[in-house]
């Protein structure tokens, strides 16, 4: 282990120290700034046709910043048709999935899971959820690095998840990194974010794979088939 010195024991202390009391001064200072503010957006949307035979597919997600609807509207495009219509969604202004025949769920990563309105929403909606073809991804800055070590770590960020809703079998689980964007957060969160990245040698930007994720898309159509005919022959 490298040893550490007394200098940097003190000056790691004096940015947490220092980070701590902005937040209790400033109250939601950790938390990102409100929808609206520094450009955040959680945006919403939906395609494919509005009538005839259709499929109709809910892909909800819950975002700290943002980006991780971008990701959401990325993967809602993808799998668009003319037989085939998606509904982005903030995850919290979804309250009926009973007219979907899919629904995909992503997430931000915080404390190393999901965040709490995604959680919620999932076991909240289980009955039905299980009853359905269902997708999940994340995104997060552990994947901002590549390798195998990452995504272990990333997919063991939704394994308690997934022994808590056993019932509910996910088809894929796409792993995203996300986007470092200091600019979306309010000063305490900036803070701790900066020693934090800076720790982890990850720098400010976007590491968002759009191809990968476009393939992840695509490759749940199948999937989402398969399963809808195996529920109508049950």
């Amino acid at each position: 282990m490298a040893e550490i010195t007394r200098r940097k024991f003190m000056g790691d202390g004096a940015v947490l120290l220092g980070s701590a009391v902005l937040t209790a001064s400033a109250g939601g200072a950790l938390l990102p700034l409100p929808a609206g503010a520094a450009g955040v957006d959680f945006p919403e949307s939906n395609c494919g046709p509005a009538n005839g035979d259709r499929r109709s597919i809910l892909v909800a997600y819950a975002s700290m910043s943002g980006s991780t609807g971008e990701v959401a509207g990325a993967v809602g495009r993808a799998l668009c048709g003319p037989n085939i219509t998606v509904d982005i969604r903030l995850i919290g202004k979804v309250t009926d999935i009973s007219t979907y025949d899919a629904v995909i769920i992503g997430s931000a990563i915080r404390s190393s899971r999901w965040l709490p309105e995604a959680e919620s929403f999932l076991r909240e909606n289980r009955k039905r959820l299980r009853n359905l073809p269902v997708a999940y991804f994340l995104s997060c800055l552990t994947l901002a690095k590549p390798g195998e070590e990452p995504r272990r770590m990333a997919r063991a960020m939704m394994e308690p998840l997934l022994k808590e809703v056993p019932e509910v079998r996910p088809l894929g689980l796409g792993l995203f990194a996300g986007v470092l964007d200091y600019s979306k957060f309010g000063f305490g969160m900036r803070t701790v974010l900066r020693y934090k990245m800076w720790s982890k040698g990850v720098r400010e930007g976007d590491y968002r794979d759009w191809t990968a994720i476009r393939k992840w898309a695509l490759s749940l159509g199948p999937l989402i088939d398969v399963s809808r005919e195996k529920a109508r022959a049950a």
